[in-house]
């Protein structure tokens, strides 16, 4: 019993000396055989550090990092602790990692990787990579494998991208002209349409398909055409039945159609082309010239037994064809030579903008700006001429904007440059000169003009300074008690009616993010820019009546009220009722140009500025004679100084520098939009114009109702 009573003391006594040491070591070791040893904090387990953390461990202590692609939440620290409590987040290292050309970046937890954008390729079985590899991606052409569009079909590569068209003669089912990859499959148009040939036999050529007719009827030449029986009567009523037929199925064709998508327009096109090289031959004459409500067409035969030798020239409005005879002869003569010209007329309109394939440049569009033309001759090879031909096109819209000559290329479904080039351009009229025969446009290039910085920075300044002293007028009109008059009540609505208009200008003229929205703001800057304009009107009629009348020169309200308030509501909610899309523009919340919808707010302006010019004419005149006869001792220099201060007085409180907005329509009228962003952003501050310049030139304390009493005693102000 002793003895365990002396094991338990031992055992005791030990631990108490243990406890005692390490009481005694510093923080960061532990005791081991009463020695002080360093703790290595890193062999914890789970990590002291936290997570994505490397732990380094020092005498006494320890400290933390964070991995690789990974950086703390605390800003510019890179080691700490436990007690910092600091964790590591993932770094978006794609956010300055630059992969280069046609490549993206894909960031992942503590790293990130580069791969090609889709159709590219860097040409390593790894498709990952990352910066600094030397890796480079470019384009994949899907074209190479053979399978990619499937049967009856053509593949067409463009950086990026791929697509496939069917040959001439295939279609889809779905009716679509462009598909990628061979999931759809080109079928025979002779199977889908069993009916396209009518009598005929439907079979797939080169050209795409043509119809076999049977003995006894016909498709006059036309090989895409249905089989008709054949009725000799009408070769003896007309010498050129076909002729007549031909402008009568275009215009039967144009008539039908409000928009011609790819295939209609291909189909069209080629359908033309067929049926001028099949009229020309049975015409008699030399030269023929005809138009119809949709066409204008002109053709030119020469027969002999010889083929013709020299050049040609034809025409048609808007248009005009060169070339020579042996480019329409080419290489088989058959005793005769045609050439046929043909314009469209409003075609322009009715083609979609296929204009994809066509090099732009940063905010360029392109629209037809000439007559859509279709040119055939006798020779059946036209893709490559060796002489080229050429064409001049009359602009259909004057201007000096960069033209480009093109034609419908049929394999593209979309306008080309291919084998022409633009010989020369004016304002007038394009040269085209191409190497190969089809259908031909003249394309002009639109640009969408940014906003001119000076303007922005002039407008808002402007427009600021101009709300501040809006804003003291509002204030000092409503305040002050002695001044209300009937012309002050004016010049308090036109503030309103001006601050308020400017204020929803400046937050909102360009919040064009929802149409509803955008479309309410036009409205409301619709009404308040008429509104004030109508005050600027009251006030005209105002100074007109307390200039040329004595007596009776107040207003009533309620008729400045339905003038100033009214009448603009009702031309809003009329251009409101008749044409609701056009408030509200893609780059501004104003009302649009297209179809004159502008005009709903410029026709009641220029109506206003024209009554408030006759008013200051009159007014400046009246004025005229006052100051000859108020101050006779006042010299003529002094005269006229005042003359011209309340001159420009008028202009600025009558508004007419708006003239200058109506200007305002085209790129070429820069420095009206810099006149016009001047005079109409301080429409606000008028009143310290004429303070400035009163200080400055001659006294006008009395100002406007000073004027409208007689010679000897001026009138109390109204």
């Amino acid at each position: 019993m002793r003895s365990k009573y002396l094991l338990s003391l031992g055992l005791l006594f030990a631990v108490a000396e243990n406890l005692t040491m390490q009481e005694g070591c510093p923080v960061g070791f532990k005791t081991k055989k009463k020695n002080c040893l360093d703790e290595d904090e890193c062999s914890y387990i789970p990590s002291i550090c936290g997570k994505n953390t490397q732990c380094f461990n020092t005498v006494g202590s320890y400290y933390c990092r964070c991995e690789a692609g990974f950086s703390t939440d605390i800003k510019e620290l890179v080691n700490f602790t436990q007690e910092t409590r600091a964790t590591c987040k993932d770094i978006n290292e794609c956010l300055n990692a630059d992969c280069g050309v046609n490549a993206q970046c894909k960031n992942t937890e503590g790293s990130f990787y580069c791969t090609c954008k889709e159709g590219y390729s860097n040409g390593h079985e790894n498709m990952t990579f990352t910066t600094g590899q030397g890796v480079e991606c470019i384009d994949r052409n899907e074209c190479e494998d053979p399978g990619y569009c499937g049967p009856n079909a053509q593949c067409h590569n463009i950086p990026g991208d791929s697509y496939c068209i069917c040959t001439p003669g295939f279609t889809l089912k779905t009716g679509e002209t462009n598909f990628t990859g061979n999931y759809l499959g080109c079928e025979s148009v002779c199977v889908l349409d069993p009916s396209i040939c009518g009598t005929g036999e439907c079979q797939i050529s080169k050209d795409g398909y043509e119809c076999v007719c049977k003995s006894g009827f016909t498709n006059y030449g036309l090989q895409q055409s249905k089989c008709a029986e054949l009725n000799c009567d009408t070769f003896i009523t007309s010498e050129s039945p076909s002729f007549e037929a031909f402008l009568m199925a275009i215009d039967d064709l144009l008539s039908k159609v409000t928009k011609m998508d790819i295939h209609t327009t291909s189909k069209t096109f080629h359908l033309v082309e067929s049926m001028l090289k099949m009229i020309g031959p049975i015409l008699s004459k030399n030269q023929t010239r005809s138009s119809s409500a949709k066409t204008e067409v002109e053709f030119l035969v020469e027969r002999g037994p010889s083929p013709p030798q020299g050049s040609f020239l034809m025409s048609t409005e808007g248009v005009l064809f060169a070339s020579n005879w042996d480019t329409a002869t080419g290489n088989e003569y058959l005793g005769f030579t045609t050439t046929a010209l043909l314009s469209y007329k409003g075609l322009e309109e009715l083609l979609l903008p296929y204009f994809n394939h066509i090099e732009t440049q940063k905010n360029q569009t392109f629209k037809i700006n000439s007559k859509v033309v279709t040119v055939a001759v006798s020779n059946k090879d036209t893709a490559q001429l060796e002489k080229p031909v050429n064409l001049t096109f009359s602009h259909l819209k004057r201007g000096n904007e960069e033209h480009t000559c093109v034609f419908w290329d049929v394999d593209l479904g979309a306008w080309s440059t291919r084998g022409c080039t633009t010989v020369y351009s004016s304002d007038v009229e394009t040269l085209c000169s191409c190497s190969h025969l089809s259908s031909f446009a003249v394309l002009m290039a639109l640009y969408n003009i940014g906003d001119v910085y000076e303007l922005q920075v002039i407008s808002r300044v402007g427009l600021t300074l101009s709300l501040v002293c809006l804003l003291v007028c509002i204030i000092t009109f409503l305040s002050v008690r002695s001044i209300q008059s009937t012309r002050t009540t004016i010049h308090l609505h036109l503030s309103i009616s001006l601050f308020i208009a400017y204020f929803i200008f400046l937050v909102g003229i360009s919040r064009t993010e929802n149409p509803v929205g955008c479309a309410v703001v036009a409205g409301i800057l619709h009404y308040f820019f008429l509104a004030s304009f109508c005050w600027m009107c009251l006030e005209g009629v105002q100074l007109f009546r307390m200039v040329v009348l004595v007596f009776h020169t107040t207003l009533r309200n309620i008729h400045m009220f339905g003038v100033g308030y009214g009448l603009p509501a009702v031309i809003v909610v009329v251009s409101a009722s008749v044409n609701a899309s056009g408030y509200g523009t893609e780059n501004y919340c104003w009302l649009k140009l297209k179809d004159g919808f502008i005009w709903s707010f410029y026709g009641p302006v220029c109506v206003i500025i024209i009554v408030n010019v006759i008013f200051f004419l009159i007014t400046i005149w009246k004025l005229a004679e006052k100051f000859s006869t108020l101050n006779p001792d006042l010299d003529n220099l002094r005269k006229i100084k005042a003359f011209v201060v309340t001159a420009i007085a008028q202009l600025c409180v009558l508004g007419i520098m708006w003239v200058f907005g109506c200007f305002q329509f085209d790129q070429n009228s820069l420095a009206i939009s810099y006149i016009f962003s001047v005079l109409g952003s301080l429409q606000g501050v008028r009143e310290e114009y004429v303070k400035f310049f009163s200080c400055k030139h001659a006294p006008l304390k009395r100002k406007y109702s000073e004027f409208s009493s007689n010679q000897s005693k001026p009138q109390v102000n109204n």
